[in-house]
């Protein structure tokens, strides 16, 4: 049985409603990065805003884009921070942040920045972005996996070490401590 192109009760496309879905997703964890006081819990807000990014960049037609999404950002750099977090002894924040006196001209500057962004992303012809993008990402990715999967490798093998060597480290001065 084949998926229909729209949502049988709503009439609506299903790319659509996938991205109204994602968008709301990855704004709503965004949010709650900044907002809550747990770090742990606004580390897994990232991470949640990240995988919503990455079905974004899948409904965009971008796979090659969306997998380095998940492999460097949910899978390296989230956990990454995560660990640092869990290794520190404090895992809330200060009662009073320094940003919630920051807060008018944050909002004005977050004003004008969106204005500015539509500005630019209703007079950018996207027709001719979308077909420099897809011919782009292949060439990309034939040369990461092709020519370039040795240094790939490498420098994964060299992110792992380092986070074997801070956690290493990290608990190697607890000890001295105690």
């Amino acid at each position: 049985m084949a998926i229909p192109d729209t949502i049988p009760v709503l009439g609506v496309p299903w790319s659509d409603f996938l991205f109204v879905v994602f968008a709301f997703f990855m704004i709503v964890a965004a949010l709650l990065v900044v907002v809550l006081r747990d770090i742990i819990r606004a580390g897994l807000a990232m991470i949640v805003s990240f995988g919503a990014l990455a079905g974004l960049y899948v409904l965009l037609g971008a796979p090659f884009i969306a997998g380095a999404q998940v492999l460097v950002y949910i899978g390296a750099i989230s956990v990454l921070i995560l660990f640092a977090i869990m290794l520190t002894q404090s895992k809330a924040g200060p009662a009073s942040l320094v940003f919630q006196t920051q807060a008018v001209p944050a909002a004005i500057a977050a004003v004008v920045l969106g204005f500015v962004l539509s500005l630019g992303i209703l007079a950018t012809d996207w027709g001719e972005v979308a077909e420099v993008i897809e011919t782009a990402t292949d060439e990309l990715a034939r040369l990461l996996f092709d020519e370039y999967v040795l240094a790939f490798e490498v420098v994964s093998v060299l992110l792992l070490a380092a986070v074997i060597g801070g956690v290493f480290l990290a608990r190697h001065e607890e000890r001295e401590q105690t």
